[in-house]
């Protein structure tokens, strides 16, 4: 089997005819490649730093290209506003979260209004977001937090995020990076922790591991664009199931072992 490749894409793929001399000749007993030993062949390893250094370069330049001006789907007024957004996207779709906040910031105003509601009572406004009864516990506990502890103001740095009700690092990330443009780390949520592996830029699962490996090697003027990218990547293009390889940018700087055709 005789495959040409075009920019990283199979264009062409011819077999031999097993029946005819030529075609034994040319078939000599090898084994045939497979789908997979072909996408490898044109998504190469980097074999020393400088070969990474200079992938991750090249990914960085690609991702601006395919997704300029990218930036977070939460609908948002202020910090408040998209702590408390992001708090309800855990295991939720950004679309249906935007449909549920509008009303739910016209009801409670401010994070005094969220602190002075019960759980119980908050739950049935933000139930077709899932998992209601917890985040509007997160949520209530949050504004709480904020209000006495902070003078109704989202804090600026992480260390302060991070005693946040419901504030982890990713959703302390993504309201840091978001709403003031400060860079202390990078965002993992689904989509940055599967494309971060298909590309090889971490082999951990752990959300934190993750990040910290992606530290490392991404500079800090593109923490924040990047999470940004990646998610839009993984939406568009680099889906869970059969990624759509052929349309993706980053195609032939990719070596992932789940690669199609």
């Amino acid at each position: 089997m005789v495959c040409a490749v075009k920019n990283g894409i199979i264009v062409k793929v011819k077999t031999g005819d097993k029946g005819s001399a030529k075609g034994g000749q040319r078939g000599g007993g090898k084994k045939k490649a497979s789908a997979h030993r072909i996408l490898r062949a044109y998504g190469k390893r980097p074999r020393n730093a400088a070969g990474r250094a200079a992938r991750v370069a090249e990914i960085l330049r690609r991702l601006d290209q395919m997704y300029p001006g990218a930036t977070c789907a939460l609908t948002h007024g202020n910090p408040w506003e998209l702590l408390v957004a992001t708090i309800l996207s855990a295991q939720c779709t950004d679309k249906r979260v935007n449909l549920v906040t509008p009303g739910l910031f016209a009801k409670y105003p401010t994070p005094a209004d969220f602190a002075a509601v019960r759980p119980e009572a908050l739950a049935q406004d933000i139930r077709s977001t899932g998992f209601f009864n917890n985040k509007a516990k997160s949520i209530v506990g949050a504004a709480r937090r904020v209000v006495s502890a902070f003078g109704g103001a989202v804090p600026k740095t992480m260390e302060e995020m991070l005693t946040i009700p419901g504030a982890a690092r990713k959703t302390a990330n993504v309201v840091l990076g978001t709403a003031y443009g400060i860079a202390a780390g990078v965002v993992v949520d689904t989509h940055v922790s599967r494309i971060a592996q298909r590309l090889d830029l971490t082999q951990n699962t752990d959300a934190v591991k993750t990040e910290q490996d992606l530290i490392k090697i991404i500079p800090p003027e593109h923490w924040i664009s990047f999470s940004h990218q990646i998610i839009l990547h993984g939406r568009a293009l680099c889906v869970a199931r059969n990624p759509r390889c052929a349309e993706c940018g980053l195609n032939d700087l990719c070596y992932a072992a789940d690669k199609t055709v």
